[in-house]
């Protein structure tokens, strides 16, 4: 896995929900799909909550208030899941 430091500079721009993961739109064009198991608040989440998601620090995470979850964009394209 190339995992340079221009690689790990994007920053998110859009976040999709879909079912059994989720996708991050980043700004250099990639699009990348995280499996909800990773995080064990995701995965036990509703659609409803899951939906309600922003993003943080300009693009640098994702934050589901309801759900109390920050998600780092740094650490997904690392393909790093919670411990």
């Amino acid at each position: 896995m190339n995992t340079s430091a221009d690689n790990l500079q994007a920053r998110a721009v859009d976040v999709r929900i879909g079912d059994g993961m989720f996708y991050v739109v980043l700004s250099d064009g990639r699009e990348i799909g995280v499996p909800y198991n990773w995080f064990w608040r995701l995965e036990g989440a509703t659609r409803e909550a899951l939906l309600n998601w922003r993003l943080i620090g300009t693009g640098q995470g994702i934050h589901w208030e309801e759900l109390d979850e920050d998600i780092s964009i740094e650490g997904l394209l690392r393909g790093k899941p919670e411990p």
